[in-house]
């Protein structure tokens, strides 16, 4: 295979690594890898997971946090098996929303502190992103998948 680039720029190593089976599972696995973390986290520290609700002003605490272990794992499920990704990516998007707007509001604070939540709200913003992308590209390959098998049942 030739190392120059394609029609749309890409250099050939970077298309033929993309082409390989096994990257999109390891690059879901990544996108997912901190929720998976904090779900099992919170599930093996469970009190520390109510605490941590109440922190930020949720409660029930207890409440949110069986439903964020849920989403956590669930959710992380779905991305990873590519099962039911837009409901998977979809449930951590929303739950990434309301952690970054309870927990980042950097429009309240000054100085250090505003500086390292807002950087953290926009690095929340770009996993929304992710998400949203990854539903994409999902949906994008299964439309693929099924305009092939229509052209070829022809």
């Amino acid at each position: 295979m030739s190392q120059s680039a394609d029609v749309t720029g890409t250099p050939g190593w970077v298309a033929a690594l993309l082409r390989q089976p096994w990257i999109m599972p390891a690059l879901r696995a990544c996108l997912v890898s901190a929720y998976v973390l904090g779900g099992v986290t919170k599930l093996t520290h469970f009190h520390a997971a109510i605490d941590e609700q109440i922190h930020f002003g949720l409660h029930p605490g207890w409440c949110w946090a069986v439903l964020a272990i849920f989403v956590e794992i669930a959710g992380s499920l779905c991305v990873v098996f590519n099962i039911f990704t837009w409901l998977g990516a979809g449930a951590l998007a929303a739950l990434t929303l309301v952690a970054m707007l309870v927990a980042n509001d950097f429009w309240n604070l000054q100085g250090q502190a505003q500086f390292m939540a807002m950087n953290s709200f926009f690095e929340h913003l770009g996993l929304i992103a992710a998400f949203a992308m990854v539903t994409y590209v999902t949906t994008a390959d299964r439309r693929s998948v099924t305009q092939q098998t229509q052209t070829g049942n022809r």
